[in-house]
């Protein structure tokens, strides 16, 4: 199990990053992103939904897309947080999901 210290520096720096990669395609397929308090919410017109990407205690990433819920733990090989049961990483979860709603093909 990851330690409590670098799972937050772990976090802070994927969530860091996928927020880059979120306004930037944001602009592009007209959705909205923000980093508030360690945490991702995505924002979308239309349809109206909200996905949001949450850090919890115990080293996982959870990661609520409309009533479906993931839990990413850190994968010290892949250097990423990654969905156990499907071997998806954090950045191509949301890139599916994203995808999947706005029914066009979306990459952070």
């Amino acid at each position: 199990m990851i330690e409590e210290h670098e799972f937050k520096k772990h976090a802070h720096d994927a969530l860091t990053v996928l927020q880059s990669d979120l306004v930037l395609a944001g602009d592009d397929y007209g959705f909205q992103s923000s980093l508030h308090g360690g945490a991702i919410t995505i924002s979308f017109n239309r349809p109206a939904t909200k996905f949001t990407i949450v850090p919890e205690e115990g080293g996982q990433i959870k990661v609520a897309l409309g009533t479906r819920g993931y839990k990413l733990d850190w994968d010290i090989v892949q250097n990423t947080f990654v969905h156990t049961e499907t071997g998806q990483t954090l950045k191509e979860l949301i890139e599916q999901a994203i995808s999947k709603l706005l029914k066009v093909d979306v990459e952070l």
